[in-house]
């Protein structure tokens, strides 16, 4: 293939058990071109059980610069933090802006131009990036009929279909893939993932010894290698273990699910995850290869990858009677030893255990050679050349190339326009600014003090003079009334045409309260100054304990302001029940929002200069 910089979508971490989406674009990478690996995305919002995950690709994002790292020489890996919500609207935005600005930073920095987007996902968020690239080819390499693979990425199948239709090329690993995948795109070609045999036949060939830990298992030894997931037959092992008790089965990868199952037969040993390079070693120690997956929906879509691997070292192979394994021995003669149960399965493992004659040995490797990766990825190398070549034909031409300048332009105007109105929903249509706000708010019901203590407002959090004071000062009347406390503190040192403390006097004259009942504070005017001065006023009357009154989303810095200042005065907030200004029923107005986004701004000033 001539050489591009290639995007490749991918379906699994690059530091996941080694399948043809790591194969792929080493390969690529070796030969020159330049490749962005991005990791998984998702299928389905996580559980429980990816929080192993979850914390790795935290590690794997804070240990790069940005998110991006230089895996080998051509070869980058990207490990994108996001929403993991694959088909929430709303997160799969907010996922494609960032993501897609990060990768646009980082291919200018890079030079990365035009790249041949290769995706192995097929989600919502996956085209969204897809359409946000200027690109030169795009490839889908379905792989796996994801929708069957959880309830949670059952929603995919729309996304799937289109892009099935949107691709330039369309690739797939077996032949049920193949008939679904042409329903919607215009042609599908198959390749089955296929076999590194440079990296088996040297470890064939080589005199080397076995690895410890297999070396040391009773023999003969059947085996398996990759991920010990949910379509792996755990009972069918288990109960052909039962019946071969003078067998050991090694299993060779990591635990994905619950083993216990296998844990229970002390002639299966689990031997964790091995480095990829090492695979051959084990794969040599093996009398038999084992393929013991599920008969079930997902597994009729897949072409099981080890079952090259074990061929390519000349082991045989007993599998469960797949889809993929009789087309293959169709294809292949049969190679591979099919069996339904588990009687059958442990005969044809003790059938296989004595096919040990050169000529059925060399029968194994080459089918295995015609299954290799260099003869797969030649023959897609073919197939994008193609294809490129029709595709530059066509943007030689002045207007087509226009019209792609245009549509990168309309693009980019509708993700602006879908975010300006994604923002104004959330913030004037949803309660996201009063969830926001709800930390700011406290309140307690009122109990006996010695004093009543007003934050008068100034022009406060509406912008306007003597907003919110009049509702501040007929609260702390009602709880003067109510004989919560014997005395008024009301501090303001603010000043329009009068002074507001002394304004507020006047009110609470009217009102009914005693004038010798009214202490002013006039110096102060921010919070810090409220509580400094009026904590003069309460010492100097050993007053200890007080009734806070102020706006309800204020009483949070005031709060930490006490106890930063004059953690000795008990606080009891008690704003007012109905603040005119907050008024909501559902949304904020952009007075409210300002007001709410000043708060946290003011706190984050006070904090900075150490004031709570």
């Amino acid at each position: 293939m001539t050489r591009h910089d290639i995007l490749c979508i991918s379906s699994i971490d690059w530091d996941f058990i080694w399948q043809g989406h790591q194969e792929i674009m080493s390969t690529y990478a070796a030969e020159g071109h330049r490749v962005l690996f991005v990791e998984n995305t998702g299928v389905r919002a996580p559980s429980v059980g990816d929080f192993p995950r979850i914390r790795k690709r935290l590690l794997s994002w804070w240990r790069a610069t940005k998110g991006f790292r230089e895996e080998r020489e051509n070869l980058f890996v990207y490990s994108p933090l996001l929403l993991p919500f694959p088909y929430s609207r709303i997160a799969r935005w907010i996922n494609a802006f960032f993501m897609q600005r990060a990768m646009q930073r980082w291919m200018r920095v890079t030079g990365f131009h035009r790249p041949i987007v290769w995706t192995f996902l097929p989600t919502p968020l996956a085209r969204d990036l897809i359409r946000g690239t200027d690109k030169l080819l795009t490839i889908y390499y379905c792989i796996d009929d994801l929708a069957s693979s959880s309830a949670g990425a059952r929603k995919i199948v729309a996304s799937e279909q289109a892009l099935f239709r949107e691709a330039d090329l369309v690739f797939v690993t077996s032949e049920k893939l193949r008939v679904r995948a042409a329903q919607s795109a215009g042609q599908v070609h198959l390749f089955p993932f296929g076999v590194s045999l440079a990296r088996f036949e040297q470890t064939r060939d080589s005199a080397a010894p076995p690895p410890a830990d297999i070396a040391a298992l009773a023999g003969p030894v059947v085996g398996y290698v990759g991920g010990l997931h949910q379509w792996v037959d755990q009972e069918l092992l288990s109960a052909v273990a039962g019946l071969m008790p003078d067998v050991t089965f090694a299993m060779v990868g990591p635990a994905q699910v619950d083993v216990s199952v296998l844990q229970s037969r002390p002639n299966i040993k689990l031997l964790g995850q091995r480095d990829h390079a090492q695979v051959p070693a084990y794969v040599k120690a093996f009398g038999v290869g084992l393929v013991p997956y599920k008969i079930a929906e997902y597994t009729a879509n897949v072409y099981p990858t080890k079952l090259n691997e074990y061929l390519a070292m000349g082991t045989p192979v007993v599998a469960t009677d797949l889809a993929e394994i009789r087309r293959f021995n169709r294809d292949h003669g049969e190679v591979v030893h099919v069996a339904a149960t588990a009687q059958a399965f442990a005969q044809a493992i003790r059938t296989a255990l004595t096919e040990t004659q050169p000529t059925v040995v060399a029968r194994r490797r080459e089918v295995a050679q015609s299954n290799s990766w260099r003869s797969r990825i030649d023959a897609m190398g073919v197939l994008i050349d193609q294809a490129l070549a029709r595709r530059s034909a066509g943007e030689q031409r002045w207007d087509a190339a226009l019209r792609r300048v245009y549509r990168r332009a309309r693009g980019h105007t509708a993700r602006i326009v879908l975010g300006v109105a994604a923002a104004y929903l959330l913030v004037f249509q949803t309660n996201l600014v009063w969830w926001a706000a709800e930390p700011l708010r406290l309140s307690a019901p009122p109990q006996q003090a010695d004093a009543v203590v007003v934050f008068a407002g100034g022009v406060g959090e509406s912008g306007r003079a003597g907003g919110g004071a009049q509702e501040r000062l007929k609260q702390a009347v009602d709880l003067y009334r109510s004989g919560f406390a014997p005395a008024l503190i009301l501090s303001s040192g603010y000043v329009y045409s009068f002074k507001e403390a002394e304004v507020m006097r006047a009110l609470a004259i009217d009102q009914g309260v005693p004038a010798d009942r009214i202490v002013l504070e006039l110096r102060a005017t921010n919070t810090r100054e409220n509580v400094t001065y009026t904590t003069e006023i309460l010492r100097a009357r050993n007053w200890r304990t007080i009734l806070l009154v102020s706006s309800p989303y204020h009483m949070r810095r005031a709060d930490l302001v006490w106890q930063n200042l004059a953690p000795d005065v008990a606080v009891i907030p008690v704003p007012p029940p109905q603040a005119q200004f907050y008024d909501h029923t559902i949304g904020a107005s952009v007075e409210q929002v300002r007001g709410i986004l000043q708060e946290y701004a003011a706190i984050a000033v006070y904090w900075w200069r150490g004031w709570l």
